[in-house]
């Protein structure tokens, strides 16, 4: 079994506490961890958040990986019982899906520096780095901007493609406006989607492609 399959054969439960429930769950636990350290004089210990660092990091990571993992897995793997005289720009989809996740590792990247950039050992140095901050910013708000159009599309095209594979025609938006908004907040379209996919993925190929 693939990992394409997986995704698309889990239950709607076992992806709400991957990508809702363990998160909840992470930052309860860290609320009491949190709580119980505090002195008397109403401080906490900074190490805390330390230690609490990488597991934090772990559990957005898996959140991460298991929401993209299921977007692309709808997106891709349903194309297997969409009529073949549908056509669908499923490399458009690839494109515009990675763009967004390279962005994100680039911003995160190069937040550290920006941080080194904002201060300096004199007034002219931090006018300085303002100013490579500024210039910095015109490339990147554009850039940005075209990220979450590019998110937005991903979540159009997993919605269209849900649809196509289900109603097995050709679709409007105004046929998957639900299930875009589904998708778009998982936690709650998540219980009412992957049912669904769950019974599609037992539909036969209609081009004999199989996983």
């Amino acid at each position: 079994m693939t990992l394409t399959q997986r995704f698309l054969r889990a239950k709607h439960w076992q992806l709400f506490i991957l990508t809702f429930g363990l998160p909840i769950l992470f930052q309860i636990i860290f609320m009491v961890l949190m709580m119980s350290d505090v002195d008397s004089d109403g401080s906490v210990d900074s190490s805390s958040f330390n230690y609490f660092m990488y597991p934090f990091i772990a559990v957005l990571l898996i959140c991460a990986v298991t929401y993209y993992g299921w977007l692309w897995s709808i997106a891709t793997g349903l194309q297997r019982i969409i009529p073949e005289n549908v056509k669908m720009k499923v490399r458009k989809f690839k494109v515009f899906f990675f763009i967004p996740l390279i962005y994100i590792i680039f911003f995160f990247t190069g937040l550290g520096f920006f941080m080194d950039e904002i201060g300096g050992p004199t007034r002219a140095d931090k006018v300085v780095n303002a100013d490579k901050i500024s210039s910095l910013m015109v490339f990147i708000l554009p850039v940005h901007l075209f990220s979450m159009f590019c998110i937005l599309y991903t979540l159009y095209f997993v919605a269209k493609s849900f649809k196509t594979a289900e109603l097995q025609r050709q679709t409007t938006f105004s046929e998957f406006v639900g299930e875009f908004f589904m998708v778009w907040f998982y936690p709650i379209g998540i219980w009412i989607l992957q049912p669904k996919i769950n019974q599609l993925v037992d539909r036969p190929p209609t081009d004999g492609i199989t996983y």
